[in-house]
């Protein structure tokens, strides 16, 4: 079965199509006919999501680039098992431990380039994965990158397909640079203002395509992306998803404001720990879906000083290194144990969160900057 609008493979019995958001009926799945389209089966015997499934050594796929077709030909590879790196089966277990392995949307990777990588994991606790990512880079190292990052609302419905909607309509809006403005400071900030408005409004548009009309408790998720073009970093957030730039030297700065309770303590003067650890710590005050409140994003860009990591992550990774000490600390752990390719930094970070706890689903995305000669410059709003 594929989408009639996309032509994506669908899960048997699925209402929305995951990757575009189209609304799917058994005569549209069927076709005029009666027979439907081919379905290119996940490593586990369902049809998958994600695109590009097998393609490569990790368990989902690279992204070949928006609108790239799906290749032909000769059976995907056996993605590899997450215990051992030996092939998984068709059903799902590793051929060699036996260890039985997540879902395709339960644990995703993504490496668009070879200095950008991404983890989007479900972790310990929560019964399915409502993150999401989506990611766009070019070569060389350094050029262009787009990460994007939603965290569902776990306590609204469908939260894990309108994230994945949601999270590849942002990205598939930002394929072209972002605006210059007039040459002046002022009118780069407000086109790059206007052009992150419109990416949240497309996300948004997603997200609400994907909404039962009638639930009740709709779909809702937060949303934080960041642009790497050269030297310069252009960040958007709502909601409590981060961005950080974590030099190699120095300490890592937040270079994304949350909106949430917690947030709002702090700017009333409590202190970072006691905000984020008290009963509504994690409450977050603006969201994206059908019942957002406000869909005006915070912008920030800095310029990128030396050497170092750009991180944009759910807070089933921040919530054990909030503090910016803590998240430079973890980071260049991980780096100096050997994990300092993107993918195996990324992957390192998310199995630190899961050692903690994995009380909730963990994105992590990452861009490599190999070093840059220009001052850092202030948050713009």
């Amino acid at each position: 079965m594929t989408c009639p609008s996309c032509h994506e493979p669908l899960t048997a019995g699925a209402a929305f199509c995951e990757a575009c958001g189209a609304p799917v009926t058994a005569q549209s799945v069927d076709g005029p006919g009666g027979a439907g389209g081919t379905t290119t089966p996940d490593v586990a015997g369902e049809a998958s999501p994600f695109e590009d499934l097998g393609s490569g050594p990790i368990s989902a796929p690279t992204r070949r680039g928006p609108g790239a077709e799906r290749s032909s030909g000769a059976a995907p590879a056996p993605r590899p098992c997450l215990a051992c790196g030996e092939a998984v089966d068709d059903d799902g277990y590793c051929t060699s431990c036996g260890t039985k392995q997540p879902s395709e949307r339960d644990h995703f990777r993504e490496t668009p380039a070879s200095w950008v990588a991404g983890v989007c994991d479900r972790g310990l606790v929560h019964v399915s994965n409502e993150d999401a990512m989506a990611l766009l880079a070019d070569e060389p190292a350094g050029s262009r990158a787009v990460l994007v990052v939603l965290d569902g609302v776990s306590s609204s419905t469908g939260s894990d397909v309108a994230s994945l909607a949601g999270a590849r309509a942002a990205r598939d809006t930002l394929l072209t640079p972002l605006p210059r403005g007039m040459g002046t400071e002022q009118g780069r900030t407000a086109a790059v203002t206007a052009a992150f408005a419109h990416t949240i409004e497309a996300t948004n548009a997603a997200i609400v395509e994907t909404t039962d009309a009638d639930s009740p408790n709709p779909a809702s998720a937060t949303f934080s992306v960041a642009v790497v073009e050269g030297a310069r970093l252009s960040v958007a957030n709502i909601g409590d998803s981060r961005v950080y730039w974590v030099p190699d030297d120095g300490e890592a700065v937040q270079v994304t404001v949350d909106d949430s309770a917690a947030q709002q303590l702090m700017e009333a003067g409590m202190d970072r720990e006691a905000a984020e650890n008290g009963p509504h710590g994690h409450a977050i005050t603006r969201w994206l879906g059908r019942d957002a409140p406000d869909l005006s994003p915070r912008v920030a860009e800095v310029d990128l000083v030396g050497t170092g990591w750009v991180l944009n992550c759910s807070d089933g990774l921040w919530n054990y290194v909030s503090e910016p000490a803590a998240i430079t600390e973890q980071l260049r752990a991980c780096v100096t144990a050997g994990a300092d390719a993107p993918l195996d930094l990324a992957l390192a970070l998310t199995a630190y969160a899961n050692a903690r706890g994995g009380r909730d689903n963990i994105t992590v995305t990452l861009a490599r900057i190999a070093g840059h000669n220009r001052d850092q410059t202030n948050q713009i709003s």
